[in-house]
């Protein structure tokens, strides 16, 4: 059902009370602009759930209203549902050239490259819509051509921040634009939404230099292989790492589908300077002495079908770690991801290998893209925004978000702690949080996008604790009588060879509850199954205190 809205309005379907499937929105009267489409990656409790992306009923429900989507930078959790998105909505796609190019790669491999308007933006562009014009300011991040938003709307001007830090010394020349910020919040910003990932961590974020003259160092020392695990989107680390490859007289081997394909966008539009002859083919690391080797690869985050996780349990084929080869994790565990990389961690020390990981001073080889608690104050200090909105974040991050705020003089009660769907308007230059619109998560299991609900998942999750046991009943179709006894199969619940006892004291119960049923004249397909499905239940629960899935079949004969 449509949704009459006058004024402006602010929202998200994504991004709050959470890290990951980023998607905001602006809205003013008829004409609705989204900021990013990412996904999210499932925990071990959505078993089969490939992607988590925005729930967009909202946006479909008022599709002629959306005039398109704004992209701040190509992470997977801004960029990563952009194709299930464009299948529902065909809507202008903005956003800067290196991110256009990662946006390329996916829409190609959904075959939706054709079909799909993209428009190349920078920090000097502006777009016009009908009511809604729209600016940008560069920012720092762990990914070239990041930038900010500017809305300016009818009742003041709109910042979304995207995600930052503040460096001085960044690679590759990613300055954020201080200058321009500041003279953004002069002219006025009447609600600022900011990223708020590392909310809870004092100080300010390291520079990226300093992971530089670590990785160079570790190059230097290392007397075997160097294999080295990053994000592929975070390309200043890449650079680096081709940097000390160059100083050390190292080939270089990309392993991975995602860091050969970033690696390639950012060599293609200049975002990368790799020498001539440095790259080599996985199928040539073993034609040169492993003194003479490094290696960029995927799986920093513990996937266990990345490259680094097939590296430590020796199943890559083709390439091996060695005793006495260096492995670099120049990337930090995003929350919930700890123990896959502590298993890598530990299965390379057993291979032999020197493992340098950790975050912060401990390894030195990472630092995070997302600012500390000064450089939140002084986005806010610059900004000066007379409503604040912390996103991108847990519900504690966005509290100690709103602290911050506070304490650089946003007036208390002025923050606005939401929750995915709820929405705050603005009329008259005040702003209040009063309604909420459909939010939530739509699973991508597959080829199927949001068909996999809660009930499949229980489902799956009934398999996977207790297992399933399959009964099937072949039965005379004319008298509805049992006309051989019951054949019980367990899958993950018994081993039936070591539980003959209770499988035939299930076929007994089973056959006495069929008889039941047809001296009482019940003899209904679907009432025999709910009856057998009960009673079986029921008992192996008082036996076992289990409960598997029971699935009665009938053959009719």
């Amino acid at each position: 059902m449509k949704t009459e809205v006058n004024g402006l309005s602010i929202f998200a379907l994504g991004g709050l009370n959470e890290i990951g499937k980023n998607m905001y929105a602006i809205q003013y009267d008829d004409e609705i602009i989204i900021i990013d489409c990412g996904n999210k990656f499932p925990d071990e409790s959505l078993l089969g759930i490939d992607l988590i992306i925005p729930d967009i009923t909202y946006l479909l429900e008022n599709k002629e209203k959306v005039k398109g989507l704004i992209v701040t930078h190509g992470h997977e959790d801004h960029i990563g549902g952009i194709p299930f998105f464009l299948k529902k909505l065909n809507v202008p796609v903005y956003a800067t050239r290196f991110t256009l190019g990662l946006i390329e790669l996916k829409l190609k491999e959904h075959k939706l490259r054709r079909e799909t308007t993209l428009i190349e933006i920078d920090a000097l562009s502006h777009v016009s819509f009908e009511q809604i014009g729209v600016s940008f300011f560069k920012v720092t991040h762990s990914i070239p051509d990041c930038l900010g938003i500017v809305f300016q709307t009818p009742e003041g001007n709109i910042v979304h921040t995207g995600d930052f830090k503040f460096d001085l010394t960044p690679a590759m020349n990613e300055h954020s634009d201080i200058h321009k910020m500041a003279e953004i919040g002069k002219g006025g910003v009447l609600l600022l939404l900011s990223e708020s990932t590392n909310a809870e961590r004092p100080g300010l974020t390291p520079s990226e230099q300093m992971v530089g003259d670590h990785v160079e160092e570790a190059f230097k020392k290392a007397e075997g292989k160097v294999i080295l695990s990053t994000f592929a989107s975070n390309v200043s680390r890449v650079q680096q790492a081709v940097d000390a490859a160059r100083k050390t007289n190292r080939k270089l081997a990309l392993l991975g589908r995602s860091m050969v394909n970033v690696v390639n966008v950012a060599m293609e539009r200049g975002y990368l300077d790799v020498p001539d002859q440095m790259l080599i083919d996985q199928k040539e690391i073993n034609d040169f002495v492993p003194e003479e080797v490094a290696i960029l690869c995927t799986g920093s985050q513990g996937e266990p079908l990345a490259a680094l996780s097939r590296l430590s349990t020796g199943s890559f084929r083709g390439v091996e770690v060695l005793a006495g080869d260096t492995v670099i994790l120049a990337a930090g565990p995003i929350p919930g991801n700890e123990r896959a990389v502590t298993r890598i961690v530990d299965n390379l020390f057993t291979l032999g290998a020197k493992v340098i990981y950790g975050t912060g001073s401990s390894s030195g080889m990472h630092v995070s893209g997302h600012g500390y608690q000064e450089d939140l104050k002084l986005m806010l200090t610059l900004m000066k925004p007379r409503y604040f909105i912390p996103i991108h974040g847990e519900y504690r991050m966005l509290h100690h978000h709103q602290l911050l705020a506070e304490s650089v003089g946003v007036k208390e009660g002025n923050t606005f702690i939401m929750k995915n769907g709820d929405v705050v308007d603005v009329n008259g230059g005040v702003a209040r949080q009063t309604r909420k619109i459909r939010a939530g998560n739509t699973f991508v299991d597959g080829i199927g996008v949001g068909d996999t609900g809660e009930i499949v998942l229980r489902d799956r999750k009934q398999l996977s604790e207790d297992g399933m046991l399959v009964i099937i009943l072949t039965m005379s179709k004319t008298e509805k009588q049992l006309v051989s006894n019951p054949d019980t199969v367990s899958r993950g619940f018994v081993y039936v060879r070591e539980a003959e006892e209770l499988i035939q004291n299930v076929n007994e119960l089973i056959t006495n509850t069929v008889n039941e049923l047809e001296d009482e004249d019940k003899k209904e397909w679907g009432m025999i199954k709910q009856h057998v499905k009960k009673s079986v239940g029921q008992y192996l629960f008082k036996q076992t205190k289990k409960k598997p899935m029971i699935l009665p079949i009938i053959i009719e004969v």
